[in-house]
């Protein structure tokens, strides 16, 4: 299944500066496998040494937090864009 990703400026450097990238996969840990393999060590940078969605990072499905859904295991229909969006704190 063909999705757009939406890549954070800070995170760029790895997809030689598109803010969009097309991935594929049926769940949200298929389309980060092949987006790690397409562009390599940006995996690193969206999940943990666990395999994890890093605590400062929230990807969306479409408009859905997979942090509320089924995480990684989040199906990702064929045309839905994922959002990779870095946490911002302050104060």
């Amino acid at each position: 299944m063909s999705v757009s990703v939406r890549i954070p400026t800070i995170l760029r450097t790895y997809t030689g500066g598109a803010s969009e990238v097309v991935g594929e996969g049926a769940t949200l840990r298929e389309v980060f496998a092949k987006l790690d393999a397409d562009y390599p060590g940006i995996g690193a940078r969206i999940l943990d040494e666990s395999g994890k969605v890093r605590r400062f990072v929230n990807v969306y499905v479409g408009e859905e937090d997979v942090r509320f859904s089924e995480g990684l295991d989040t199906p990702t229909p064929d045309g839905v864009q994922i959002s990779v969006i870095p946490a911002v704190a302050g104060g």
